[in-house]
């Protein structure tokens, strides 16, 4: 991209849109990939670009797996070990061991950036771009993605 903001064809397109979603009163992982292609087929079609999902909440993050076979559960039993719900947290408003919560961001970025290609994510074969939440206090989330390109 040249410093005028603009690329080989032209100049850059930058789009938007924030949508939420329940994750219930537990733990859990939820597949963001479709909502992801399906944003992108909206705003990009046959275009290459970066596509940035982010999460503005300080207890949620975004992580780039494997699902279905067992990765996502695996994913929140090694948080549970690295960040069990317990008494130890200083951060203490809310049900016991929220601290835990508040410092899963910086294990599980609250964002991930990937490249588009054609219009369309270019993950690998086996990735997947989930949520993770581990908070269960506040089910209410809000996703934001933004395509640059």
């Amino acid at each position: 991209m040249a410093a005028d903001g603009t690329g080989e064809d032209g100049p850059m397109a930058f789009d938007t849109v924030t949508y939420e979603l329940t994750t219930g009163g537990s733990e859990t992982t939820v597949d963001i990939t479709e909502r992801c292609a399906a944003f992108l087929r909206e705003v990009a079609p046959g275009r290459d670009g970066l596509l940035n999902v982010f999460v503005p909440h300080a207890t949620a993050g975004i992580a780039v797996i494997e699902t279905g076979a067992g990765s996502d559960e695996d994913l929140l039993a090694a948080l549970r070990e690295l960040l069990p719900a317990d008494s130890r947290w200083r951060h203490r408003h809310g049900s016991p061991g929220h601290g835990r919560d508040h410092v899963l961001p910086g294990l599980v970025a609250p964002h991930a950036t990937l490249p588009v290609v054609d219009g369309r994510m270019a993950l690998g074969t086996w990735q997947s771009v989930v949520l993770v939440d581990t908070n269960g206090d506040n089910p209410r989330r809000t996703v934001r993605l933004s395509f640059l390109g």
